[in-house]
């Protein structure tokens, strides 16, 4: 059973580096600590990605005579329902798809 846990707690640290990876106590800690910042990041990826669609929209808004506070509002008083991911994948893939969906909004 011992030897069981330990192939488990080791096969976690697969490919980390120095004593984290072979020797069981230093593996537990790691896998903690490993744990945690997974958690920590898994939340801060959704903040880094709702900021990076933020300047996509704010990048391609500008050229068209708006800012981004600008057309969001407009955009909650027209009521078009369109995220802030959908809007930034408008803006750069299809530019001249966005460019109709500002120019309705003006």
């Amino acid at each position: 059973m011992k030897n069981k846990r330990r192939k488990n707690i080791l096969a976690q640290t697969k490919g980390y580096r120095f004593d984290r990876k072979s020797k069981e106590r230093v593996a537990k800690e790691a896998i903690k600590h490993a744990g945690s910042h997974a958690f920590r990041h898994r939340r801060a990826k959704k903040r880094d990605f709702r900021q990076l669609f933020t300047l996509r929209i704010n990048a391609a808004v500008r050229p068209l005579g708006f800012s981004y506070s600008k057309f969001i509002d407009a955009l909650k008083k027209k009521n078009v329902t369109l995220d802030r991911k959908s809007l930034s994948t408008l803006a750069k893939d299809h530019p001249e798809v966005f460019e109709k969906l500002v120019k309705e909004l003006a």
